[in-house]
């Protein structure tokens, strides 16, 4: 039995709107190879061939809006890895943190975040359709 202290969501977004100043002041690669990593562990072994091709030498940004993060990604033959400095996103996806662990645990899929326009997609509309079929084809990386 977990007997822990949970904060309300009121909390939570009253606390990730006094970090965002800090948050944007720091360097964005510590916490874009955080996010790498984790991808390399739930998402690449299950990211089908054709989807590794279809993405590899892509930029995407993952901004991450309550916190102010905005993280830039490639995938290359060895994995996720930081773009490039000055690499201009080819896709970005853009959502506050609710939204994406809605995203992950499979509590919502993208199409019903995207119509309650809490998660939006710009740039290369086709990329992101691939991307976004193949995540529903692979169904939640977290349970």
């Amino acid at each position: 039995m977990n007997t822990s202290p949970q904060l309300p969501w009121w909390r939570v977004t009253e606390l990730a709107e006094r970090l965002v100043p800090l948050v944007q002041r720091l360097p964005m690669q510590p916490p874009a190879v955080a996010l790498a990593l984790a991808l390399n562990r739930w998402l690449l072994p299950r990211l089908p061939q054709d989807m590794r091709a279809a993405l590899s030498g892509h930029t995407v940004e993952v901004a991450v809006l309550d916190l102010g993060l905005r993280l830039r990604l490639q995938l290359s033959s060895h994995g996720f890895g930081v773009a490039p400095r000055g690499a201009q996103p080819a896709l970005r996806i853009a959502a506050a943190v609710p939204a994406y662990w809605r995203l992950l645990c499979g509590t919502d899929d993208a199409d019903r975040l995207f119509f309650e326009r809490a998660l939006v997609m710009e740039g290369d509309t086709e990329l992101g359709l691939v991307l976004k079929n193949t995540l529903d084809a692979i169904g939640p990386l977290w349970r």
